[in-house]
């Protein structure tokens, strides 16, 4: 069972790691286009118009691609992870049939009046459609992270003789303080992703010298967009996030900076290697007192190491989440260090004729990205050994009788049908930014 174990944990992780790559810059880019919808209607100007177009036919392409590749993860609740079904659907099904009856079907019905609508729908019709496919979208966002908040602070549940658990308190499962927290902090994310992209589209046309109108658009909204939700990544979001993991998941906090004594003015590790064989970290550059302040708000606060809890509740893979983390925060750093200088360039009027600024920009889309896996990673890896923290463990989880080979098997059928539906993405979404921004531009009724 341990060898088939490892195969379903793979092989979710896989295909949630490769989906999750879509939503999070349509989550995003949602947010963005109703500012474009917005500036072009009160504005009455039609190149933000142009703007929101391009960018909702980038969003189509995402969203279906999302669609497809998420579709085989709710199979694999009831294939890989049956027995978590069996335990814990009674609860979490309430919110992922909400996140497919309510969210989905309102996102993919306003996308589609978005795409095809506008001529019909008119500028403020079609401007109202963008704040439905915004609400659909951040609504499907958060019935999402409510199910996994359920697994992660378990609340609002009872428990019955036979190990189910079942829905007691609707209220204190859906406002779980960890989903809000978490989601704050996710949608956040988002958006820096999606700013990112839009920051890169601009700087791709400036350097081409193509569309020059709306790569400073592009440029503008991008980098401003990005850096207060860079910012928003940080702080608050981030910092209650961490409080309430040194809260909640203490072993969790201990793991990720490869802590193993436990003491007042904990320090955070910039660059470490966690030994766990030898109960150290080699070659630390610490920041005295830094772990203390974030998990718990003063310099002083004692912080619990991994030997004070059984090494039967430690993180599983203590290594690859200290180094999630350490990439996650590092990576967030340097995010808001970019689209703050961008920023600030772009105030000053610099930002186009400086071409070592746009190489960065254009260049730099994909740590977004990596960032958030990186972020995820260290939410999943934190709360093993447990499906649910404090009630099942990952290894009671899984389906009893699908063998190690049947996962093997579609687990590799999942990555040639990925890699042909990623190459057809790629191909899409090329094609659009070489048509750019003017391609397509609907003559719009006033009115």
């Amino acid at each position: 069972m341990s060898d088939a174990l490892f195969w379903h944990r793979l092989q979710f992780a896989f295909t949630i790691v490769y989906h999750y790559l879509f939503p999070q810059l349509t989550m995003g880019l949602a947010l963005l286009i109703v500012i474009m919808k917005a500036l072009g209607l009160w504005g009455r100007d039609e190149r933000w118009n142009d703007a929101a177009r391009f960018w909702i036919r980038i969003f189509g392409i995402n969203f279906a691609v999302g669609v497809v590749t998420g579709i085989p993860m709710e199979f694999q609740f009831g294939t890989n992870w049956a027995n978590f079904s069996r335990l814990a659907g009674p609860v979490i099904g309430h919110t992922l049939g909400m996140e497919g009856l309510f969210a989905f079907f309102l996102e993919s019905s306003f996308l589609a009046s978005l795409v095809w609508g506008e001529r019909r729908l008119g500028r403020t019709g079609h401007f109202l459609a963008a704040i439905a496919l915004f609400l659909g979208s951040w609504l499907s966002g958060y019935f999402i992270i409510a199910t996994n908040a359920f697994m992660q602070h378990p609340v609002g549940h009872r428990a019955l003789p036979d190990g189910s658990l079942r829905l007691a308190d609707f209220r204190a499962f859906v406002l779980n303080p960890w989903a809000l927290a978490q989601y704050a902090h996710n949608m956040a994310a988002s958006v820096v992703t999606a700013s990112f992209v839009v920051a890169a589209a601009g700087a791709h046309y400036a350097l081409s010298g193509r569309h020059l109108d709306h790569a400073r658009r592009f440029l503008a909204l991008g980098t401003r967009a990005g850096v207060i939700a860079s910012l928003l990544v940080a702080f608050p979001t981030g910092d209650h996030q961490a409080k309430l993991i040194g809260t909640l998941q203490p072993v969790a906090l201990a793991a990720m900076e490869g802590r193993f004594e436990s003491g007042p003015a904990a320090p955070i590790t910039m660059i470490g290697q966690p030994n766990v064989k030898e109960r150290r970290l080699d070659n630390p550059v610490p920041v005295p007192g830094m772990l203390s302040f974030l998990a718990y708000g003063t310099f002083q606060s004692n912080v619990r190491g991994l030997l004070e809890f059984p090494e039967r509740d430690w993180p599983d893979n203590i290594e690859l989440l200290y180094y999630a983390f350490h990439v996650m925060a590092g990576l967030g750093t340097l995010l808001f260090g970019v689209m703050a200088i961008a920023t600030a360039l772009d105030l000053r009027r610099r930002l186009e004729r400086s071409r070592p600024a746009l190489w960065v920009l254009m260049l730099s889309f994909p740590f977004p990205y990596i960032a958030t896996t990186a972020g995820w990673m260290t939410a999943e890896l934190g709360r093993q050994p447990w499906l649910v923290y404090g009630l099942l463990r990952t290894a009671l989880g899984a389906s009893p009788t699908v063998h190690s080979g049947t996962v093997l098997f579609t687990l590799i059928g999942f990555c040639g049908l990925y890699f042909v539906l990623g190459v057809l993405f790629l191909f899409l979404i090329g094609h659009e930014i070489q048509r750019g921004p003017e391609a397509g531009a609907a003559e719009i009724p006033h009115g």
